[in-house]
């Protein structure tokens, strides 16, 4: 057996320049102790305005110079009663802020904003598709250039800091935030995280400019698996599984910068996040060298006292998060902890060393930034703000994201002249293509704010032509109620008006929801959603099924019923267009499911589960079995081209632990169409001293290939990415035989 340590990897890049330590001590050492921890303090911008007779919120001019007189304040976050302003009027607000900070404390304030997919809180500019279907693009390329996109538009408006991107691994399909992350797998979310952090941030993290902001990854850690599926809700994870697979991915992204993390708002194995040292320090500091910031998430000190019931009071849960190593507080309505916390050190209760080391950190990020050079930025130096070029990138994003999951009798693309029902409830709303965090926080108003922008219906009638498309939906939402909310007294009327059409598309899923409200207890598609789907089918005509959520509804029992479905998810504004594209057969579908998507609410299985998670059924009285369902496993994608795997080899079929191993298969497009192909590599330990995992995603790299066109697709991987995390909690790497595969073919090699 080869150990390996503690980590895989320790953070690659070094601390912070000397020049750099030089200007942060020396900002440090003339604050007072209010002043130190006036800096570990974030409120909502709403407590330093007012909204006026017009509805428009304004900065308060009073309100806001008493916050940083009184608590010395350092850090604001959010959109106005989390309603996306104009980029003129964030120009305003931040310059107000900006002046006000300087002029009464000398350091520039940091203002945080969640960019979760574009820019989410600014109007006019571009909202991409949510991180789920980035993930389904398997490309490296679009998941950095749509950060690159976001920063540019976020720091147009001298907003320098988003919480993004999240990286919790969405193991579960019941939580109501999956689609923020980029599927179940470590290495997927690792990768798309670290480009994300360098498109957010540039190549520079020391040093970022005025057009990159800074990152915070969200939520650490351990948030993505609630054991009650329910948000904000206890998880309890094997210590093996934690350290391996979700702590992978933040590992990643703080080796490439990323300034800032973000803490799980609830408690993993009986210990609330926020007052856990041993992960918040021990793993996240020490063991990695990382001298970002740790934040709290919203008001999750008050949860130790009043939920969690770790704490006795509000005093109490300031030092035992501050202790374990929370650096900056996001309150968000009052500062007057900021009393308590000094209140705190000098009781002893907390080191004030720990309270420079919190301060240091905050003051790092704001050099690393720029602020103290240049604390705002002119709108009218960001000329592609909103640009054709960034709505480009979010079509093809779009495209690349969407998933194409069945297609009997290639009833897709579909032909011209042929005429077209379009349905459901998810037919004819921007609120449904973009999900929650568009606009507003639970993306209720996004059709307000993105009329402009086509819907599935009004995409597709340009494409087809208006005489060639009706819409007739059948079931639609409630936009007053709940989310899930429905109202399905028009379905004789879809089925009427599908007698008239070649091809009925129904628009089916989930309205936008976001944390806790998007909670659920039955992942069932709705009753009246397949009671549609029912009639529709009964028509005999062709019925192709477009999946439109946040989450994979479960449909094993109409999907028989149908001849396509294609898997959008939530591709944002410019949805429509990119699947009226596909349809059309004008782009070809290269997407792959960065989940495993269940038929049966008692088989919530992810791509790796262990063997022994599925046996036959035992010989004897003992009649016992147990078998894994699906309904489109993790990796999944159809096209309208066909690919052929051949030729896999790797150039050491014996190994030892110091080797990087080259392994590359030969793709062909054996179709009548150009494709492109994510051609993924997996591997199995066939014996190890832990319960190995089935298969194990390695690398991905993603080709586009002309009909008849050959490619060598080649990975490089280091025999130490195939270790595991053993029993005892450290990385160990064992002698024996490993299994690589990708497409139809797998071999055999051997660590010696």
């Amino acid at each position: 057996m080869e150990e390996v340590g503690t980590f895989r990897s320790a953070v690659i890049r070094a601390g912070a320049s000397a020049y750099l330590e030089k200007r942060v001590d020396s900002t440090l050492c003339r604050l007072t102790l209010e002043e130190k921890v006036g800096q570990m303090m974030e409120v909502v911008i709403d407590v330093v305005g007012t909204t006026n007779a017009q509805g428009l919120f304004e900065i308060d001019s009073n309100k806001l110079d008493s916050l940083f007189s009184l608590y010395k304040v350092g850090s604001l976050l959010n959109a106005p009663g989390t309603v996306a302003p104009t980029a003129r009027q964030w120009e305003s607000y931040m310059a107000k802020i900006q002046e006000a900070s300087m002029r009464i404390l000398g350091i520039p304030c940091i203002f945080g904003l969640d960019q979760n997919h574009g820019s989410t809180y600014i109007q006019g500019g571009t909202l991409f598709p949510q991180n789920i279907n980035v993930a389904a693009t398997f490309n490296r390329d679009l998941a950095r250039r749509m950060a690159e996109a976001t920063a540019y538009e976020t720091r147009a408006v001298s907003v320098p800091w988003t919480y993004s991107p999240t990286v919790d691994l969405g193991r579960d399909p019941r939580w109501s935030r999956m689609y923020e992350n980029f599927g179940e797998d470590c290495l997927l979310n690792a990768v798309m995280g670290r480009e994300m952090v360098l498109g957010f941030q540039g190549e520079n993290p020391d040093s970022i400019d005025r057009w990159h902001v800074g990152t915070s990854l969200k939520h650490y850690l351990g948030y993505g698996v609630p054991f009650s599926g329910k948000d904000r809700t206890p998880a309890y994870i094997a210590p093996a599984e934690l350290r391996e697979k979700h702590f992978a991915p933040f590992l990643a992204a703080i080796n490439a910068g990323a300034l800032s993390v973000m803490v799980n708002s609830a408690s993993v194995n009986g210990m609330p996040v926020h007052a856990n040292r041993e992960l918040l320090t021990t793993w996240l500091k020490e063991e990695t060298g990382w001298d970002g910031v740790v934040i709290t998430d919203w008001a999750d000190i008050n949860n130790l006292f009043t939920r969690e019931m770790v704490a006795h009071d509000k005093k109490d849960a300031l030092q035992m998060a501050i202790n374990a190593g929370i650096d900056m507080i996001m309150e968000p309505y009052n500062a007057d902890a900021c009393d308590l916390i000094v209140q705190l050190v000098k009781e002893g209760r907390i080191p004030e060393s720990r309270i420079d080391d919190a301060a240091r950190r905050v003051l790092r990020m704001k050099y690393r930034l720029g602020l103290f050079k240049c604390p705002v930025q002119k709108f009218k130096d960001y000329p592609k703000f909103g640009d054709k070029e960034f709505a480009a990138l979010a079509v093809e994003t779009a495209e690349q994201g969407m998933v194409l999951l069945k297609n009997v009798g290639d009833v897709l693309p579909v032909a011209k002249g042929k005429r077209l029902l379009v349905t459901g409830p998810n037919a004819n709303r921007m609120r449904c293509l973009n999900g929650g965090w568009s606009y507003t926080w639970q993306g209720h108003r996004t059709d307000e704010f993105a009329s402009q922008y086509n819907t599935i219906y009004e995409a597709l009638a340009d494409k087809f032509g208006k005489d060639n498309v009706k819409l007739c939906q059948g079931v639609t939402y409630s936009e007053k109620g709940k989310y899930y909310e429905e109202d399905a007294h028009d379905i004789a009327s879809a089925v009427a008006a599908a007698q008239q059409a070649d091809i009925i598309v129904a628009c089916i899923g989930e309205n936008s929801y976001c944390e806790s409200p998007g909670n659920l207890s039955d992942l069932n598609l709705s009753f009246s959603q397949k009671k549609l789907v029912e009639a529709l089918a009964a028509t005999g005509k062709p019925l192709v099924l477009i999946l439109n959520e946040g989450r994979p509804r479960l449909l094993a029992d109409i999907e028989p019923m149908v001849d396509a479905v294609v898997d959008i998810m939530l591709p944002g504004n410019y949805g429509g267009d990119a699947l009226a594209n596909l349809l059309a057969g004008d782009a070809n579908f290269s997407g792959k499911l960065p989940f495993t998507y269940p038929s049966e609410i008692n088989s919530l299985v992810n791509y790796d589960f262990k063997r022994s998670q599925e046996s036959k059924t035992m010989a004897g009285a003992y009649d016992y079995n147990a078998r894994v369902t699906q309904q489109w496993s993790f990796g999944y994608g159809k096209s309208y081209t066909t690919f052929e795997y051949s030729r896999l080899c790797v150039d050491k079929t014996v190994f030892h632990a110091d080797d990087t191993l080259t392994v590359s298969v030969d793709v062909t497009n054996t179709g009548q169409r150009e494709g492109m192909e994510s051609v993924l590599l997996y591997s199995s330990d066939l014996v190890a001293s832990m319960v190995p995992d089935g298969r194990r995603l390695r690398d991905f790299v993603k080709v586009k290939l002309q009909p008849g066109e050959t490619r060598t697709v080649s990975f490089h991987l280091k025999a130490s990415d195939l270790a595991f995390v053993g029993y005892d909690g450290r990385w160990r790497l064992e002698p024996g035989d490993f299994v690589f595969m990708t497409g139809d073919r797998q071999l055999r090699v051997t660590l010696e």
